[in-house]
């Protein structure tokens, strides 16, 4: 009998990029704050130099001014046949540097590689920026169909169990200054999209110490997600198990979160040596 080989995906979804902000807030440089917002657009992919304007709101002189500069010194590149724009060798050289989440990813990996063998599902580390969760280790589910995701993958938080997970880890004023204004996407009927309804759920999640996303964010798809703290008692990261909703018997939940918090505790117990 041939064996089942249909896998979930993940969107990759992200927030808008835009320059509009740009030389609001204070001591910020225009000019180098929209150099970085194209940075963080091509980042995204390559792109024409209309469309970077088009996208960023910006003059085309400006954006090819900027372009020029980033060009020059590394960080970007121009293809001449697709007239495009991508990141250059610098932006990775530079990209390298940062040691923020290497710590808990070299403790973390070899843990999160037996929780995948031990639940057959896909394990994920991920850390908070912004309002979005993103992926930075992944261990797969050994299983023919599995979630799929990637590196540097990025959810938005309100929508998913690692995103509620890394919330907890913010007071409720923060929480509320970072979703003010900010409209919550529905992805699926289960989506949590009002603002009282995110706070109810992370403040739930905070109080019994794990948080779930039951199809809010893929239809097919569940996890269950706990926040990592490192000595001072931060939610430094959140570790989750994904599976698809078809595997998920009455008690998955219960029974997927033992090993998940068996793993989470050896990881912090490593982070406060």
């Amino acid at each position: 009998m041939r064996q089942g080989t249909e896998q979930e995906e993940r969107r990759v979804k992200t927030e808008p990029v835009t320059a509009e902000p740009a030389g609001s807030a204070p001591n910020v440089v225009k000019s180098a704050d929209r150099a970085l917002v194209i940075l963080e657009l091509l980042s995204r992919g390559r792109h024409r130099l209309s469309d970077i304007a088009e996208t960023l709101r910006l003059p085309l002189s400006s954006v090819h001014g900027l372009l020029g500069t980033l060009v020059h010194r590394g960080f970007a590149e121009f293809d001449p046949t697709t007239r495009t724009y991508g990141l250059g060798l610098k932006a990775w050289t530079v990209g390298q540097g940062y040691t923020g989440h290497r710590d808990i990813v070299g403790l973390a990996l070899p843990l999160m590689e037996q929780l995948a063998a031990e639940t057959g599902e896909t394990v994920q580390l991920s850390r908070l920026d912004g309002i979005e969760n993103v992926y930075i280790a992944i261990a797969e589910s050994p299983q023919p169909m599995k979630l799929v995701s990637a590196v540097g993958m990025r959810l938005p938080a309100h929508a998913d169990g690692l995103g509620k997970a890394l919330l907890t880890g913010l007071s409720q004023e923060e929480l509320v200054r970072r979703y003010q204004g900010v409209e919550l996407e529905r992805f699926t009927e289960n989506t949590v999209c009002e603002l009282p309804e995110l706070l109810a759920e992370v403040q739930q999640a905070r109080a019994r110490g794990y948080a779930v996303d039951d199809e809010e964010y893929i239809v097919g798809c569940r996890c269950v997600a706990m926040p990592i703290h490192d000595h001072s008692g931060a939610v430094v990261a959140a570790l989750s198990v994904s599976a698809p909703t078809p595997r998920c018997g009455p008690n998955w939940t219960e029974e997927t979160r033992e090993p998940l918090s068996k793993a989470v505790a050896t990881i912090e117990q490593q982070l406060r040596r």
